[in-house]
């Protein structure tokens, strides 16, 4: 837990990573001048330089805030000597405690003699500016991910709520007709009926997040709904068939999914023919897949597997692909003698969020 809120805290981040550089760098410099038998004092020289090292990253730090908004060549331009400044003042007290403690105090006739590690110690800065700023174009670039990846997930939401919402008012249109005709025509009885059972599938449709999913059972109980204001236009021309296996009523779908799927089989296999037509309502299980099929005995379509229908055929397609992606397919075939099947695969889920197989 200490670890992760060090990951998200930059601040704290920063002392973590500084503190077990700087730890490694005196550690693996202590094990050498041990390994070459230096006098102790050469140890006791490498432990100040070590905590004069990580107390130098304060101002680097400071400086380089100020330079990364400016771009890469301030940051160059700030940083290359600031880091050769910083190496020179560190070279020199180096020296000098080397000369001190190590050398018994013995004085080097020749300054530069105390500068002479300066490249080498220039290099070590270099380096620690090189991993800070990696680290920081690191952290940018996941944070540009992430923001990248809410709004696309916004986006994606945004669009469900639309899709879903657009079928309603096609289908509310309708049944309103419907109705309409029935009061002219003077069933005030069916009329009312109808109402009734239209309040009860718009409050269905309202109190379901489009954006979640519900199980195939109350999807079904939805589609029932429906199917009963829908027989009150064309009773017995409309004739329904259920192929349910009940190992899928508690898999997840995808609310009102099939509502569009059924008005669009009513309007070309019920609706111009006298006779009426029959629908079909189907779901199994194969694979670890939930597989809907809705038929039809209408007249199909003349590009059965690339046609994209009306407008309930689509926004069911952008749904899927919405919820799914590539996890789901939708497939439109001809139906024997005639009419459409349209067969629905989608991952067989449930509420406990397993995947059956």
């Amino acid at each position: 837990m200490m670890l992760a809120g060090a990951l998200k805290d930059r601040n704290k981040l920063f002392w973590l990573l500084n503190t077990l550089g700087w730890t490694g760098y005196g550690v693996a410099a202590a094990l050498g001048a041990m390994a070459y038998e230096k006098p102790p004092a050469y140890v006791d020289v490498i432990l100040v330089t070590t905590i004069l090292g990580f107390l130098l990253a304060i101002p680097m730090r400071l400086l380089y805030q100020r330079l990364w908004p400016r771009g890469p060549r301030a940051i160059a331009l700030g940083a290359i000597p600031l880091c050769y400044v910083l190496a020179l003042g560190w070279t020199l007290v180096q020296s000098h405690l080397y000369f001190t403690w190590v050398k018994n105090g013995w004085t080097p006739s020749q300054l530069s003699s105390y500068f002479g590690g300066t490249l080498g110690d220039f290099y070590i800065l270099l380096c620690w500016s090189g991993l800070y700023f990696g680290i920081k174009y690191y952290q940018q670039l996941q944070e540009q991910t992430e923001q990248t990846l809410k709004a696309t997930a916004a986006a994606h939401q945004a669009q469900l709520i639309m899709l879903r919402y657009q079928l309603n008012p096609h289908f509310l249109f309708n049944t309103l007709n419907a109705i309409s005709t029935l009061i002219l025509d003077g069933a005030n009885d069916t009329a009312n009926l109808s109402i009734t059972r239209l309040s009860r599938f718009l409050r269905y449709s309202l109190d379901n997040d489009p954006k979640k999913r519900v199980t195939l059972g109350k999807e079904l109980e939805a589609t029932d709904l429906y199917l009963e204001i829908e027989r009150v236009r064309f009773g017995e021309r409309l004739h329904i068939e259920r192929d349910i296996d009940p190992g899928t009523l508690d898999a997840l779908v995808p609310s009102l999914i099939l509502q569009p799927l059924i008005e669009n089989a009513i309007k070309y296999a019920v609706t111009p023919r006298e006779e009426g037509g029959r629908i079909r309502i189907a779901a199994m299980s194969q694979g670890g897949k939930l597989v809907l099929q809705l038929e039809d005995d209408g007249p199909g379509i003349s590009e059965p597997v690339n046609g994209k229908g009306g407008v309930g055929l689509r926004n069911t397609r952008e749904r899927l692909q919405q919820f799914y992606g590539h996890s789901q397919a939708f497939t439109l075939a001809p139906n024997e003698p005639h009419g459409l099947v349209i067969t629905i695969n989608l991952p067989l889920e449930t509420e406990t969020g397993e995947r059956s197989e």
